[in-house]
């Protein structure tokens, strides 16, 4: 028998000691060749935390094939010690994991096969053969049915007893083993227990594991600050220690001043007697008398000078002050009352004036915008009528020119006929003298 075990490209394989099996012998000459094992294969996980869908672990199983007997009835197949400690176990701790199956699986192979060498021992014993262990063939140790039958009827009290030994043994590993999986369901809970405390200190982050490195990390910052605050404990509980020496020692001297005020007290305090008589005296009970009059003029003058100052200067807190700043109150409050009322009929008055004299502002606005575009106008006038006069000065300039221009022209003519009618006056004289009818003729 064989268990393998695979994990991440590295294999690991367990041979297990058991007796090889071997067919008995026929009577008949006619050998059957042995058929080649059959293997079981269990998947199994190789860590115990670790159950992924790609099982890392490979347990693999190799049991002895069943053997047809060589007689024509067919004997049961004869089944090696670690396949029935296999399925004895599958069947005792079906809710195990799987490397606790195969743990407890190659112990109980061990445990089967050491029986039947027990078993074989104890047939041959009675027997009376002298057989030695190390020449038995595995024809002896697994005979047929009849060898069976008469160990069973030799020796049924030796195979009892083993029996009986290997179920109180197997009850021994049932409760060690109930009692390690109760030890590792405590261990589990408590590192559970710890993960979460671990998980709840500011070291680490929230939603991650806490690593190692900073857990320890975190651990020593606290010990160093445990450490500190120790030591500020310490100074604190000296620092303590002197504070309650010196209020001691204060106390004491508050005591010895008590005490010195309480005998200065009683030295000056005068006898009973002595201050009898003194009253009894006339002149000393006048001096009383005008002394406590005295004194009492003073504690009046002094109440008044007290309230003076206290009135010159007064704060919040004295009762004067509080006096005065509650009339201050009560005068504003009032202030502002007639203040209030005032400046109501003051404010109906100067917003029927703001009216009247927005009112007015439009009108003199919309005045305003008339006159403005009536002065635009006028400016247009202006200068239609400056570049009409620039015309005109132009056509009278023109004109004067023309007119210089004439006037040249009728003295130029003036001047001409001036020469005619002189000329016809000398010609006209001359005619006169010539003949009178012609002087009528020029006449007329």
């Amino acid at each position: 028998m064989e268990w393998s075990c695979a994990k991440q490209g590295h294999s690991r394989r367990v041979l297990l000691s058991t007796i090889p099996h071997r067919r008995p012998q026929a009577s008949s000459p006619v050998e059957h060749r042995r058929p080649p094992p059959a293997t079981s294969t269990y998947l199994l996980p190789t860590d115990r935390g670790q159950q992924s869908p790609n099982l890392a672990g490979r347990l693999s199983v190799h049991l002895p094939p069943c053997r047809p007997s060589v007689q024509m009835n067919t004997d049961p197949c004869i089944l090696g010690p670690a396949s029935i400690g296999l399925g004895f176990l599958q069947k005792i701790f079906g809710g195990m994991s799987a490397a606790g199956i195969g743990f407890f699986w190659v112990i109980a192979s061990h445990l089967v096969s050491y029986f039947y060498l027990l078993v074989v021992a104890a047939v041959f014993l009675s027997a009376g053969e002298k057989t030695p262990f190390g020449d038995l063939d595995d024809d002896d140790v697994f005979a047929s049915k009849k060898a069976k039958t008469k160990v069973e009827e030799s020796a049924p009290g030796a195979a009892t007893g083993m029996i009986l030994s290997l179920r109180e043994s197997l009850q021994d590993c049932k409760h060690s083993l109930a009692s390690c999986q109760v030890e590792l369901e405590a261990a589990k809970s408590e590192i559970e227990k710890w993960h979460s405390a671990f998980q709840k200190i500011p070291a680490v982050p929230s939603g991650a594991n806490p690593d190692p490195v900073s857990v320890v990390s975190y651990l020593s910052n606290l010990k160093s600050s445990e450490e500190s605050l120790r030591e500020q404990l310490e100074k604190a509980k000296k620092r303590e220690a002197a504070f309650i020496v010196t209020f001691a020692k204060r106390e004491q001297e508050i005591a010895e001043l008590k005490s010195a005020v309480r005998d200065l007290k009683t030295q000056l305090r005068p006898p009973s007697m002595q201050t009898r008589r003194l009253l009894l005296d006339p002149a000393i009970h006048e001096e009383f008398t005008r002394l406590k009059n005295l004194v009492e003029e003073k504690e009046k003058k002094i109440k008044e000078l007290q309230d003076n100052v206290a009135a010159v200067n007064f704060t919040p807190s004295s009762k004067l002050g509080k006096m005065l700043m509650a009339k201050c109150r009560t005068l504003q409050e009032e202030n502002e009352e007639i203040g209030a009322m005032a400046s109501e009929g003051k404010i109906h008055e100067l917003g029927m004036k703001i009216a009247v004299l927005k009112s007015q502002n439009n009108e003199l606005r919309n005045q305003f915008d008339v006159l403005y575009k009536h002065m635009d106008g006028v400016t247009n006038d202006v200068e239609r009528s400056n570049e009409m006069v620039s015309i005109l000065q132009e056509e009278l300039e023109a004109k004067d020119l023309e007119l210089a221009r004439l006037k040249e022209m009728l003295s130029q003519k003036e001047a001409s006929h001036d020469e005619a009618v002189e000329e016809r006056d000398e010609a006209a004289n001359d005619m006169n003298t010539a003949s009178d009818p012609m002087h009528v003729k020029v006449e007329s």
